[in-house]
């Protein structure tokens, strides 16, 4: 028989929050939120919910921050996704990001609570012309990976799947997902869980690989308009910084919130 959860808190950055999947207009959705959804339409219908991910956060911040009001929330699963921000940093340390997710892992385990992550997708899959971060990716997969094993984590592994190619799977930033990308996401998790009805399928690719002429002109766009100016940023000491406040700070109940709108 299935285990049914009542609070489930995600933490973590832009992803889990959903950025691209909506906007701060209507709202953004996301992965986390349609996890939830799902959980509560099937083993979980009293599941109460809260998303304390911050677009733009780095490791530090799930732990110092997040974490705590995590605790203080008392779920019986959780998810941690967190240490893009950082790779992606001119000061990455690897060895601090480890830990700092580590820790997390380790406080919520000790409460007794399920905690799910997922390996990062393949960044040569996404954005070909940011292949030379593949090694250093790599190496932040297997360190969290080994991380997870130690406190009984659940990994849901994006890195290896082929959809990462698959240009449906991403937003307009080639980096955050777009609602495809955030609806395959859930439903890995879904799979990863065993929940009823789930099955592979999302591995699957929407759409044939696009011809090389397209790759170049998209990742020189890309470059562009998004890569040359994060570099500045970087050059100049001003990296992502979090001013965001938490979109569901509180655990509120999945059925009948904003969370199941379509």
């Amino acid at each position: 028989m299935a285990t049914e959860y009542q609070r489930f808190v995600a933490l973590g950055d832009s992803q889990t929050e959903g950025l691209n999947d909506g906007d701060d207009l209507v709202g953004v959705r996301g992965w986390a939120d349609r996890f939830a959804l799902r959980l509560a339409e099937t083993t979980s219908p009293d599941l109460a919910y809260a998303n304390l991910a911050v677009r733009g956060c780095r490791a530090r911040h799930v732990v110092d921050v997040q974490l705590p009001a995590a605790l203080g929330l008392e779920p019986d699963l959780a998810s941690v996704v967190v240490g893009m921000n950082d790779l992606l940093r001119h000061d990455y340390h690897l060895e601090a990001v480890v830990d700092e997710v580590e820790r997390t892992f380790a406080a919520l385990r000790s409460t007794g609570c399920r905690v799910l992550t997922t390996s990062f997708p393949d960044v040569s899959l996404m954005l070909p012309v940011m292949g030379w971060l593949r090694p250093r990716e790599v190496e932040l997969n297997d360190r969290l990976g080994e991380a997870a094993a130690r406190h009984d984590v659940d990994v849901l592994d994006l890195f290896s799947v082929g959809l990462t190619s698959d240009p449906a799977m991403w937003s307009h930033d080639r980096i955050h997902g777009s609602t495809v990308g955030h609806q395959r996401i859930a439903a890995g998790m879904c799979e990863l869980m065993g929940l009823p009805g789930s099955d592979h399928s999302w591995v699957e690719p929407t759409a044939s690989a696009p011809h090389l002429l397209h790759v170049v002109r998209r990742d020189a766009w890309w470059l562009a308009t998004f890569m040359v100016p994060f570099l500045t940023r970087q050059l100049r000491g001003r990296g992502p910084m979090v001013d965001q406040v938490a979109k569901r700070p509180d655990l509120l109940p999945v059925l009948g919130s904003s969370v199941a709108r379509e």
